[in-house]
């Protein structure tokens, strides 16, 4: 078993750099069109062999140090009662959105075994398939609330915001419920065989630090202390356009902190390093970096890496997810760049 994603989420600087990519196992690569051609993309997200073959495919073809489970993060707001569609051109869709008390009474906290067996399923074959550690992950709180009050993806976060300022009991009594079925949800994926987990705050970033103090923070704080009690696998938190949050974020109780490409890295450890608790670190090269020429990329790659000397622990990903538009030979060769990164074992 390959543990070295593990052992730099412990702290441990390891021989060679581990790397992994948030969405390796997606659009870009054939053999997922392959596979995504026969099925709509819900139902590939709820059959277990299915999910399994395309989470393994990366760890297959680009030989990346962990694979992450391949869902999505409104799986489990389907499982609270709301309807999800994907709709070509316009992604997740809530028909009916939560925006009063009688659609917030009509959430529930889900059971994951009994409302999402598939998810754990598909980890569960995934730890008999796998030579690498697997993680899990969920949308933070504040993420899946956007989605469920908007009522689909936004670039604004109007109806969010209003809740926020103008009904501030309604909006926490809606992510009191989302919290509580996130930490289940991830419990429930780390009994299944994850062996990390990931919480995604794809939309963080959309919030004043101020706000994010109120609005966020305190429940990414609840579903980790929850996570706390019921597991020790490596926790890591990923707060999408977060480099104004870095402050704030850096004093998580996560082993891990993602970050992502809008601010140097040496920047962010520096804030990450200076906390009580200093944290291993993950990211953060922009996307669409792996658009560059082979020897730029080379070149951006050993940069960071040189960089990441001073972590508390490194793993090399991107500061979002692999596009789609990627060439998979681009995202091959980042990995080998970092693999025959030399440093010294501390």
């Amino acid at each position: 078993m390959n543990n070295s994603f593990l052992s730099a989420c412990k702290g441990q600087n390891t021989g060679r750099i581990p790397v992994w990519f948030m969405r390796q196992a997606g659009r870009y690569l054939p053999e997922y069109q392959r596979v995504r051609r026969r099925h709509s993309f819900l139902e590939l997200c709820k059959r277990p062999d299915l999910c399994a073959e395309v989470s393994l495919q990366p760890v297959e073809i680009l030989h990346v140090d962990a694979a992450i489970l391949f869902s999505d993060i409104l799986i489990p707001m389907e499982a609270m009662g709301l309807a999800l569609e994907f709709r070509k051109g316009a992604g997740p869709v809530f028909p009916e959105p939560v925006r009063d008390q009688r659609a917030l009474a009509r959430l529930r906290i889900p059971e994951p075994e009994a409302d999402m067996p598939f998810v754990l399923e598909t980890i569960r074959l995934l730890r008999q398939q796998l030579t690498v550690p697997l993680i899990g992950f969920a949308g933070a709180p504040f993420t899946l609330a956007t989605y469920v009050i908007e009522g689909r993806s936004s670039r604004n976060f109007l109806l969010t915001k209003k809740m926020m300022y103008r009904e501030p009991a309604l909006y926490h009594e809606i992510l009191k419920k989302i919290t509580a079925c996130t930490a289940k949800y991830l419990t429930a994926q780390a009994r299944a065989g994850a062996q990390a987990l990931q919480l995604f705050d794809t939309w963080a970033g959309a919030l004043a630090p101020e706000d994010y103090a109120v609005f966020a923070l305190p429940y990414v704080r609840e579903v980790l202390a929850e996570l706390r009690r019921h597991t020790d696998i490596p926790l890591i938190y990923f707060a999408n356009h977060g480099a104004t949050l870095l402050p704030t974020t850096s004093h998580l109780d996560a082993d891990v902190l993602g970050i992502d490409w809008h601010v140097p890295l040496a920047t962010a450890i520096s804030l990450v390093n200076a906390a009580e608790k200093p944290l291993a670190v993950q990211g953060n090269l922009d996307p669409l970096a792996l658009f560059l020429p082979a020897r730029q990329l080379e070149t951006r790659i050993r940069a960071m890496l040189d960089a990441a000397r001073a972590a508390h622990g490194y793993i090399f990903n991107l500061g979002h997810g692999v596009v789609p538009e990627t060439d998979p030979e681009s995202v091959r060769l980042a990995v080998d760049i970092v693999h025959n990164y030399q440093r010294p074992v501390q």
